[in-house]
């Protein structure tokens, strides 16, 4: 009994040590996969390639609004999701006016319904373990502004 309370204790000490550290960690420091519920960041590694993403939304004819996440230097690489992190690849992270809604997996995503007003809709490249991917300790991202009139919602949702 005593050696399980102190392997608890011991597991704790490393998980507080690791979160005092803070959220900046390299490739190598996060290569277990843990702690994907506190993302952090993570460099991308010296002499890589550093990726951007730009964010393009575009009206859907119909109803709602299509994203397109342009990328560079990065390839999506959702089979490897919750694994351990490699430069230049993962997934991104869709939030719209600061709330994560999704996980994007390729390019294209379709945002069927905003809030009528000024909508912020960003888009963060992630590694594997899901760490926001960042360049001199700047979180490699791009935002779209969109204002939705209330008569457009109405409109489009006929």
């Amino acid at each position: 009994m005593k050696a399980q309370h102190f392997f608890v204790a011991a597991a704790t000490l490393i998980s507080v040590m690791a979160i005092a550290k803070g959220a900046t960690m390299t490739v190598a420091e996060m290569g277990s996969g843990h702690g994907e519920h506190k993302h952090g960041t993570m460099e991308v590694p010296q002499g890589q390639a550093i990726p951007t993403v730009d964010v393009v939304l575009r009206k859907d004819v119909k109803k709602g609004w299509n994203l397109e996440a342009k990328v560079t230097n990065f390839e999506f690489a959702p089979e490897k999701v919750n694994q351990a992190p490699e430069a230049g690849e993962g997934h991104a992270h869709i939030f719209v006016n600061g709330k994560k809604i999704t996980r994007l997996y390729s390019s294209w995503y379709y945002l069927e319904n905003l809030e009528p007003g000024e909508n912020k809709i960003k888009v963060t490249l992630n590694a594997n373990n899901h760490a926001d991917w960042a360049s001199n300790g700047k979180v490699i991202a791009d935002t779209a502004v969109v204002n939705v009139s209330e008569a457009v919602n109405k409109n489009q949702q006929q």
